[in-house]
């Protein structure tokens, strides 16, 4: 400061003589005052231990602020060919098959199973209830584990776990063994539900993705059109433990399938891997801050020191004070490796859980689920008791409500891709993943109406082409909705889609859990025709929580983005 005052008393013209004198006063005053007040900083400084700074994270590169979805990675998935992204596409659908087959495909066998086991119908219903249960609990799990192995590894421990269940199965000899690898089964297979829909998120930018989860997701809806089928044939055929071998067969070759499989995970698009990045970047900045803080005492002494030296000219490079480089604090980070502390599953399912939007779709689509799940159930009970079906017959009608849910999922992704682009048009090229919603408003009416005429027809016990037919318009609209439920989950979780697909598969299986438990014991008390008019009501409260999502969830979203922001800069 006083060399600063110095220099422009010299340089200022009409300065007298007598001034300049005053200020070179005032310099000496200034520098004993500053030498005096340094020796006591120096002796204070000895006196207690370095001051460590805050990170201060604004100076950062903030992984929420980062274009996760369109960041650089090597060998970039998004930019294969299509023929290597369909073929990616086949495998993780073929893979996806195995949880509809692993969940009904054994249904036929019941009643041999209850002779062969000595089992109980509770412990029967208990297999079936667990297993779902199980298969939308677990992949939280797998989601984490994901981040850390990447999506080969997370495939090829899960069926491996999967097939050992199966071949346990096919071999037990009491309900006990057998419910114990049922819920081995359900672990193992869980994982591909979730982190199928993250590879395809791997793969494929938003604009593409309705129409690949439509196709995706047609994979395990063959399993609850064509298991009983399968089941039925296998069991009259052969015995109940035929079901299981056949399973151990389809998850043997898939399995076989993914050795040979491309990972897709880039943690440079993982917002897990992103925040750890930040974190560790934060720590380096902090402890280069505190080593600059401490070497700027000494060097401010020093500096006033060479005040009083000759000036060296410039081009004497050795006997300059040496600037500090302007990006010292932004030094490149050394590998990261994360670990289970980093991807602990609970915080990220807490962040998904955190935003209202998120919440609100995840309740919809988790009762569409837990309708399509009781129809499937309960409509078995109504044929072989009011029909008098066999196994094959009751997996022929529900071949029907197969049929459907297929070709809305094809034609629904397809279309919410199209509304996607058209509303992107209209608003200058800018998508919100709200927009994609929008496709499913001439969808929402009909999905009630047509789960309380099936109700009634059930109760009313009418001609079965009436109820194939019900059967259908209910598979197609129920799953063209759920299929953008679920582009929508992916699209609006940037960075952590695993997770929110693992949080879907959670509230998919619970709700499915509660509809399997209270299905008969309803249908027993109130009929078909009282228990879907029910359905249909909650339904109904769904489709508004949808609704709500469509008009208001950008604004939602945004503000949890906000939030998440500045609890990260100024974390608590």
């Amino acid at each position: 400061m006083s060399s600063i005052l110095q220099k422009s008393a010299v340089d200022t013209p009409g300065v007298s003589p007598s001034e300049r004198l005053d200020v070179d006063n005032l310099n000496t005053h200034d520098r004993a005052r500053s030498s005096e007040e340094n020796s006591a900083a120096a002796q204070a400084q000895q006196c207690r231990p370095p001051k460590i700074e805050k990170p201060d994270l604004q100076h950062n590169v903030d992984a929420v602020t980062v274009d996760i979805e369109h960041a650089k990675v090597e060998d970039d998935p998004r930019h294969w060919s299509k023929f290597r992204k369909w073929i990616v596409l086949v495998t993780i659908a073929s893979a996806a098959t195995i949880s509809g087959f692993s969940a009904n495909i054994y249904n036929p066998g019941i009643a041999q199973i209850e002779a062969d086991l000595h089992a109980t119908p509770g412990q029967i219903s208990w297999s079936l209830s667990v297993f779902i249960l199980l298969q939308g609990a677990v992949p939280l799990l797998w989601s984490a584990v994901s981040e850390i192995i990447g999506r080969k590894k997370v495939y090829l421990v899960s069926l491996s776990i999967g097939l050992t269940g199966a071949i346990v199965a096919a071999t037990s000899h009491s309900i006990g063994i057998l419910i114990g690898m049922r819920c081995l089964q359900a672990v193992g297979t869980s994982a591909i539900l979730s982190i199928g829909a993250a590879t395809l998120a791997d793969i494929y930018d938003p604009h593409e993705r309705g129409t690949m989860m439509g196709v995706y997701y047609c994979a395990p809806l063959i399993g609850p059109a064509l298991g009983p089928i399968l089941g039925g044939a296998l069991t009259q055929g052969f015995n109940w433990r035929a079901t299981f071998w056949f399973l151990s067969i389809v998850i043997g070759s898939v399995l076989f399938v993914f050795v040979f499989f491309k990972d897709t995970f880039r943690r440079e698009r993982s917002l897990t891997y992103q925040r750890v990045l930040q974190r560790v970047r934060a720590q380096q900045q902090a402890a280069q801050r505190s080593e600059t803080s401490t070497l700027s005492q000494v060097t401010a002494v020093n500096r006033r020191q060479d005040e009083k030296r000759p000036t060296v000219p410039s081009d004497d490079i050795e006997a300059q004070t040496e600037k500090p480089a302007a990006d010292g604090l932004t030094a490149e980070v050394k590998e990261i490796k994360l670990s289970l502390t980093d991807v602990n599953p609970i915080p990220p399912m807490r962040s998904v859980l955190s935003r209202l939007n998120n919440l609100a779709i995840l309740f919809c689509s988790g009762v569409l689920f837990g309708v399509a799940y009781s129809i499937s159930y309960t409509c078995a009970i109504t044929l072989a008791n009011k029909y008098q079906y066999n196994a094959m017959q009751i997996g022929l009608v529900l071949l029907s409500l197969g049929v459907g849910n297929m070709l809305g999922s094809i034609l629904g992704g397809r279309y919410s891709d199209y509304v996607l682009r058209r509303m992107k048009e209209k608003n200058d090229g800018v998508t919100e993943a709200e927009m994609r919603l929008k496709s499913t408003k001439w969808f929402l009416p009909m999905i009630p109406l047509s789960i309380v005429a099936y109700g009634w027809m059930s109760e009313k016990h009418v001609n079965i082409g009436g109820l194939c037919v019900m059967l259908f318009i209910i598979g197609f609209f129920l799953i063209a909705v759920y299929a953008s439920t679920l582009a929508y989950i992916v699209d609006a979780n940037v960075g952590r889609s695993s997770s929110a697909v693992a949080c879907n598969s959670l509230f998919r299986g619970v709700l499915a859990f509660i509809a399997a438990e209270i299905a008969v014991p309803l249908q027993n008390s109130i009929g078909d025709g009282g228990m879907y008019t029910v359905w249909a009501g909650i339904t109904v409260v769904a489709e508004l929580a949808l609704i709500l999502v469509m008009e208001k969830g950008a604004v939602w979203r945004r503000q949890a983005i906000d939030k998440e922001e500045r609890h990260t800069e100024n974390p608590a």
